[in-house]
């Protein structure tokens, strides 16, 4: 196997000059140029989309350490933005083309797919989170790459809301291709297999109905990729996320912890304070990342990770 090739399929370089449209494309072919059997180790993609720094990049440094070549990195940023980590930084030169990004918008879905196309083009990358500035990991990263390398579905959350806030969105314009009837709502904050980020990134049907028919009041990074996993591959989803957010201060958006508010106690809940189902069993492992942390909480997340979390120093 020649360099070349070898960079080919798995792309040491991010940046490039592919429109959205060739990069949406040259994405959802990799299924059939993957058919081929290279010896190549599975990888979890991370995919941070964020407006600029990760204010909480040390926690993710200790997180990733020791562990190359078992994850792949990849960030989408504020066009801007063109602060360039250490070379010593896992961050380092894993900024993606980007493009502007606003909330409730649909270049929030834009960006989202941008990341899991770039993503797609190393066909080691397996598995495919997506992740906050404001996030957190809530275990070691063993635990979470085996935890996702073994599971047998995604983990996308999709339920029908009746409430004004849920069907109340649906816009009759989207008949006959989606009915009230098709209409779902889950979290922005998903994780995918492979197959499912292909069938979402060769997705021409419902996007485009989606980008013109669902604005404000209506949110697309809430609505689009449960109602689209639900019409055409539901059977690929465990239905939940796996990013925990606290959302019982009510509003539009969820609560920000702050410096006081980490203790081991307060991470131990969200760790095991749950029970789900995890490839068809019980499991009291369900979130594996939380949101949203403050950046003043990066002192008290530092201390208790080593010991708590069992990252590595």
């Amino acid at each position: 196997m020649s360099y070349e090739f070898k960079d080919w399929i798995s792309p040491k370089t991010l940046w490039h000059s592919m429109s959205d449209e060739e990069l949406m494309w040259r994405a959802s072919m990799v299924p059939c140029m993957r058919e081929n059997h290279f010896n190549l180790t599975k990888k979890v993609a991370f995919m941070f989309l964020t407006r600029g720094r990760l204010p909480l990049a040390p926690l993710w440094e200790m997180f990733f350490k020791g562990h190359e070549g078992l994850f792949s990195i990849y960030l989408h940023t504020s066009p801007e933005f063109t602060y360039e980590p250490p070379e010593s930084s896992v961050f380092y030169k894993r900024r993606i083309p980007s493009k502007p990004v606003h909330w409730g918008r649909s270049t929030m879905i834009d960006g989202e797919r941008r990341l899991l196309a770039n993503a797609l083009l190393d066909f080691s990358n397996e598995r495919f989170i997506l992740i906050s500035e404001t996030c957190i990991p809530l275990f070691n990263f063993t635990t979470i790459y085996d935890y996702l390398i073994n599971s047998n579905r995604s983990f996308l959350s999709s339920f029908d809301d009746p409430r004004p806030i849920g069907r109340g969105r649906h816009n009759k314009r989207m008949w006959p291709s989606i009915k009230l009837f098709d209409w779902r709502k889950g979290s922005q904050w998903f994780e995918a297999n492979r197959k499912l980020a292909i069938k979402i990134v060769s997705d021409v049907t419902y996007y485009p109905i989606f980008r013109n028919h669902c604005m404000p009041p209506c949110y697309m990074d809430e609505h689009y990729l449960p109602t689209l996993v639900t019409k055409i591959c539901p059977d690929l989803t465990s239905n939940r996320t796996i990013t925990w957010t606290d959302w019982s201060g009510g509003g539009s958006h969820p609560n920000m912890f702050m410096r006081n508010d980490i203790t081991e106690e307060f991470l131990v809940r969200i760790r095991h304070g749950f029970n789900c189902t995890y490839n068809d069993g019980t499991s009291s492992i369900c979130f594996l990342f939380a949101r949203k942390f403050h950046p003043n909480t990066l002192k008290s997340l530092l201390r208790l990770a080593p010991s708590l979390l069992g990252f590595n120093l």
